[in-house]
């Protein structure tokens, strides 16, 4: 019997040669105007040549409003074109698809920049955790944004790459209209579910009126919002009732998946659930001081020791509880809808993948930490493994290392130093975007 986890994944447009894709992240690795650089395509080539079916880009803007943070790789103009045909190409030659992450921050963002200090949203309210400001977007604003996607996607299709995805999960600015906890508009954008889901729904067919129906398009959703599981004050936010509902509608408006997900925000409890690592959030916090109303705010509680440390526990998951959180919406969102459904949520044990796909859980899963962890586990459950000798531990200390440093794996526990550990860290600079030559001997003599 083959195999369940290399199993060709099949779309409407696009095949995949296996059933473990890798999720979303990436690190700053490119210019401040977000002009992609060679280093992150040293990045994406970890896990093509670690064997991942297909790739889901980083966090990609399509519009400089919406970008957000400084050094992430945009797609909002022709000119960036040239590089993500590059790297669609280089990762092509493993036999792996490369499926570029549409997204716009809205109100939720890491560090502003210096062009735009309030972003666009569903409301004029700051995020309740940081406080990044924005303001109520119109909707000839909106139009214009479902525009700037469709563009994207065009752009994204003429660099020959497999396909795109909207982020519409994990606090991103769908997410910021989907949601009953952050949508308080009175329009035809606000209100109902069917009105919250409208933007979205109109982005996705302004997408297709661009590059057709020939050409794979995903959506991410975060299937159950949680949006109370760290500040108990605010309201729950989207059920999983609510979005069964929007994953139909999102299928019939012509996406060819969905992607689930978790969380009214990024980062949050319960994604990436695990730690949180204080000792590196108050190392690197410090660096979105000026970003948000709130920010000060927390560094201050963050290095109040008593305070820091129930703020850490109220975060906290047991890391046994990580791995196939979302498969049970998965499960429900799969049995509504015709098109394959992909899976989110700290997957690493071969044996858990196989029995949530023949399950019919999902058809396949995504994978970000334990991917950064050990870049070659598709390679290591073909050899047998049930897992990495050294798995991930989701102590999450890598994503919050992201705001000031190199996005890797920094827990020292699973290295046989940290000399190892930060090699490994800085092998994404390897090979460098150039090598000078080295002068003539006779020339050094002379």
């Amino acid at each position: 019997m083959p195999d369940r986890l290399f199993e060709p994944l099949r779309f409407r447009n696009l095949t995949v040669k296996n059933r473990l894709l890798r999720s979303n992240i990436a690190g700053r690795f490119d210019d401040y105007d977000g002009s992609g650089t060679s280093t992150r395509i040293n990045w994406e080539l970890k896990f093509a040549r670690g064997g991942v079916g297909a790739i889901l880009s980083s966090w990609c803007g399509v519009d400089p409003r919406g970008f957000i943070v400084p050094n992430y790789a945009s797609i909002d103009s022709d000119e960036t074109i040239p590089f993500w045909r590059e790297l669609g190409r280089r990762v092509q030659e493993y036999d792996c698809a490369y499926v570029l992450q549409l997204a716009y921050g809205g109100r939720q963002r890491d560090i502003q920049g210096i062009a735009y200090p309030k972003g666009l949203s569903s409301t004029n309210k700051p995020d309740p955790l940081h406080g990044f400001r924005c303001q109520r977007a119109t909707p000839a604003q909106l139009e214009q944004i479902s525009r700037r996607f469709a563009e994207g996607a065009r752009r994204a299709r003429e660099a020959g790459l497999a396909g795109v995805e909207i982020h519409g999960a994990n606090g991103y600015i769908f997410t910021q209209f989907l949601s009953s906890a952050i949508n308080d508009r009175d329009d035809e954008y606000g209100g109902p579910l069917e009105n919250r889901a409208r933007f979205l729904l109109e982005t996705i067919r302004a997408i297709r009126a661009e590059v057709g129906d020939d050409f794979h398009l995903q959506v991410k959703l975060s299937a159950t919002e949680y949006a109370n599981a760290f500040l108990p004050w605010l309201k729950a936010g989207n059920t999983i009732e609510d979005s069964v509902q929007v994953a139909q509608w999102i299928e019939a408006a012509g996406a060819d998946a969905i992607h689930v997900s978790a969380g009214s925000t990024f980062p949050h409890p319960v994604n990436p659930a695990g730690d949180l690592p204080l000792k590196t959030v108050l190392a690197t916090y410090d660096g979105m001081i000026s970003s948000g109303v709130h920010t000060f705010r927390n560094y201050l509680l963050y290095r109040t020791p008593v305070i820091g440390q129930l703020m850490s526990r109220r975060w906290s998951r047991p890391a046994e509880t990580v791995e196939g959180f979302n498969l049970a919406d998965a499960r429900r969102i799969k049995e509504a809808v015709s098109i394959p459904v992909l899976c989110t949520g700290g997957f690493q044990t071969a044996s858990l993948i196989r029995s949530a796909i023949e399950r019919g859980d999902c058809d396949a899963v995504t994978i970000a930490r334990p991917l950064v962890a050990n870049n070659d586990l598709p390679q290591l459950f073909a050899e047998g493994h049930d897992r990495a000798p050294r798995p991930c531990t989701f102590c999450n200390k890598c994503l919050f290392n992201v705001v000031e440093n190199p996005l890797g794996c920094y827990d020292e526990r699973r290295y046989e130093s940290r000399e190892q550990m930060i090699a490994q860290i800085m092998s994404v600079y390897d090979p460098p975007p150039y090598v000078t030559a080295a002068p003539a001997d006779s020339a050094v003599a002379r």
